[in-house]
């Protein structure tokens, strides 16, 4: 293959900008493709024969359908087994992030959501097995995720066609987490399960964790598991405090859960009970901006004498705020195959969750957040007709939300969302394959006991996607996905009014009057945020060498974000602003197997986020790019990781420059050759002691990540 584009770095690109970043993942990717290196999977595992290794054969459980996961036009990303148990953290989003396109809104060390290609919040869905959380981990990044990482059996993050599955909204992707709660299938000799520990040095954590799934009747299946942790401060490099902890990054927690099928050859129906108890601190608050209030687009702070004057406010030192969650979740759910002619399978899942956590400061409650509510999901997947398989389905949301106490930035407010979906896939002469999707939504918000008579709020959504994949040469697959997607405003977008001390802002919504809040709005009035993408990649999935290389370009219509208006200090005057926005981004994985055992992977991604007529948005990811050395000795495994994230200089109004960082991690494990009884691992993550800052954090300069760390861990399997 040659390539006439210009991958060269040309002169007056400084080393850490955005484009300098770009035109060296281009350089990679030009190497990658000349000599077609391998794309692996974390959930795949290599086996020789006469033809070469080839990827073992996975299924996505977010696609609906069951085939060959290259033959999907959807990008996505797998772990599970033994490389996600031992990457572990005690948040959903550190957990994730390091996987291609994937990284993290770090706040502290009890909450984190995963980042994909810039996107963040609302954008991302998080699912159980397919169905929404429900949690309220979407309306600020110091909201704790009501998934316990501990629990995961497998994680996929999907992007494409395939999310609109699941909301007209997911835009940057979908995460789906896959679990044990419910039985699928009769374990095979009548009883399993699992023990695990696992600890780390840098929070002193010490975690653990026991399921057990046993044939309870010819038919019944019983499932019962439950997890611990309790990560203390995490210790950071070079800061000064007495043993370099910070302050309020603790994070505890609790799981418990238990669950019943009927399992039969065509299928199964089940119930669970979940129940999450949590604790963790928020850093990097301070009571020195309860006085901060807006007035118009200006942020004052401090008292107010008669001479209208702001004088500096002096607060005397508190412990540091903590979040006490509580969720209590009721799932069901079924699938049967073949019920009836022309219908290969039909899908359900449901739940009611009620969620619960209050935000403490000095042992009393200034706020607590509420959410309660229902979600239904009825897929059907239809046998070919005309060459077509596919699933369509009906999924409804019905939720009541409220923050009561001092920092009730956003009313108590009942939600209802309907969506129906179609995603169809056709095959071609064997070298090509098709897949499009269509999605209708409507949305419903309701606030009451409203003091500032905030107004109803109703609209649809249609989402459209498209995609092809052509197999230019035997195992070489091309994909050109398309997408026009039209989200609909969130509720805190919405409807915000207010001060929220844990994230540090003073937020005011796209509804709230323009004199009284954040004094900026859309003259054009509120429209549906509508995203036009386009994604190209290539992939090769067998033999020593094979890759992944993709590149994407989103064109955002009245994209939705928060914007910054004036800041103090470390407190900063948000409001929520509609403006034209455009996404671009590369990702690029790449193996070779020099031999039996030994291979190498050349990683990176990058994302350039800006606003239509100048400006780039807030939080973005920095560009990062490594390499890893994989050594696979049958019982025996050890990876060496380096990996350099670049300083982000491409910032958006009152952020600052985050410095780069380099990252080295280490981990060697030992388990049989079976994956049966015992297996053991050793990592250490950040061994060169770096100090991290997260562009993607909130507290982004205020809170660094963690500093080197050593981890160990058990897991016994019978």
């Amino acid at each position: 293959m040659n390539f006439d584009i210009d991958f060269r770095i040309k002169p007056g690109m400084r080393p850490g900008s955005g484009m300098y970043s770009l035109m060296r993942l281009a350089w990679v990717a030009r190497l990658m493709l000349g000599v077609p290196f391998t794309s692996i999977l974390a959930s795949a595992s290599v086996a020789a024969d006469d033809a070469g290794p080839v990827l073992e054969t996975v299924r996505v459980s977010a696609t609906a359908l069951d085939e060959d996961p290259w033959n999907i036009a959807s990008s996505f990303s797998i772990v599970d087994g033994r490389q996600l148990f031992q990457r572990t953290q005690a948040t959903l989003g550190d957990t994730l992030a390091g996987l291609p396109g994937v990284h993290a809104d770090t706040f502290g060390g009890g909450a984190s959501r995963p980042v994909i290609r810039g996107q963040s919040g609302s954008r991302i869905k998080l699912l159980s097995d397919s169905s929404s959380l429900l949690d309220v981990s979407d309306i600020s990044p110091d909201h704790a995720t009501t998934i316990e990482p501990l629990l995961i059996k497998k994680a996929e993050i999907l992007r494409g066609p395939a999310t609109l599955l699941y909301g007209s909204g997911a835009i940057g992707g979908v995460v789906n987490v896959l679990d044990k709660k419910i039985p699928d299938a009769r374990p095979e000799n009548g009883l399993e399960g699992s023990m695990a520990v696992r600890g780390a040095s840098a929070a002193r954590e010490k975690a653990a964790l026991v399921e057990l799934t046993a044939q309870a009747g010819e038919h019944l299946v019983m499932h019962t598991e439950g997890a611990v942790r309790d990560a203390g401060d995490y210790r950071a490099p070079a800061l000064g405090s007495p043993g370099g902890r910070i302050e309020g990054t603790y994070a505890r927690a609790g799981n418990a859960g238990v669950g019943l099928s009927w399992v039969a050859d065509s299928g199964y129906l089940g119930l669970a009970y979940s129940y999450r108890d949590e604790d963790y601190g928020l850093p990097g608050h301070s009571h020195e901006y309860e006085q901060c209030h807006p007035y118009g687009s200006v942020l004052h702070c401090g008292s107010h004498d008669e001479d209208g004057e702001d004088h500096d406010h002096d607060p005397e030192h508190e412990a540091v705020p903590r979040v006490a969650l509580l969720n209590k979740r009721v799932d069901l759910r079924g699938e049967i195959h073949e019920p009836f002619a022309g219908v290969e399978r039909i899908r359900l899942r449901a739940n009611h969750t009620d969620y619960r956590h209050h935000e403490i400061e000095a042992d009393e409650i200034s706020a607590t957040f509420l959410n309660e509510g229902y979600e239904v999901r009825i897929e059907v997947q239809h046998a070919a007709l005309l060459g077509w398989r596919g699933v369509s389905g009906i999924q409804y949301s019905n939720t009541k939300s409220s923050v009561i106490g001092a920092e009730a930035f956003i009313p108590a407010t009942k939600s209802g969302t309907l969506g129906l979906f179609v995603v169809e896939h056709y095959e071609l002469d064997g070298a090509w394959h098709f897949e499009a999707g269509l999605r209708q939504e409507w949305q419903k918000y309701r606030p009451s006991n409203d003091s500032y008579g905030r107004p109803k709020f109703s609209d649809s959504a249609t989402s459209l996607s498209a995609a092809a994949i052509w197999e230019v040469a035997p195992e070489y697959f091309l994909t050109l996905s398309t997408a026009r997607s039209e989200r609909l405003a969130h509720v805190q977008e919405l409807y915000a009014r207010g001060i929220h001390l844990a994230s540090n802002t003073y937020e005011c919504g796209l509804m709230p009057h323009t004199l009284t809040c954040g004094g900026v709005q859309n003259d054009a009035g509120l429209k549906v945020e509508t995203s036009n993408n386009v994604e190209l990649s290539l992939r090769k999935s067998t033999g020593d060498l094979t890759f992944s290389i993709g590149g994407y370009y989103n064109d955002v219509e009245d994209y939705i974000y928060a914007r910054t208006l004036d800041r103090f200090e470390d407190f900063r005057l948000i409001k929520y602003t509609q403006q034209d926005a455009r996404f671009m981004g590369l990702e690029v994985e790449a193996s070779y197997r020099f031999g039996a055992g030994i291979s190498a992977t050349l990683f990176g991604d990058y994302v350039r986020a800006e606003l239509a007529g100048g400006g780039d948005l807030p939080r973005i990811p920095a560009a990062r790019h490594g390499s890893r050395i994989d050594l696979n000795a049958g019982r025996y495994r050890a990876e060496l990781e380096y990996y350099r994230v670049e300083a982000q200089d491409d910032i958006a109004d009152y952020e600052t420059v985050t410095p780069g960082y380099d990252m080295l991690n280490l981990s060697v494990s030992y388990s049989p050759r079976d994956h049966t009884g015992y297996s053991v691992f050793l990592r250490g993550s950040n061994l060169l002691d770096e100090q991290i800052w997260n562009h993607s954090s909130f507290l982004a300069n205020v809170v660094p990540l963690p500093g080197r760390s050593l981890s160990i861990g058990m897991r016994l399997a019978f």
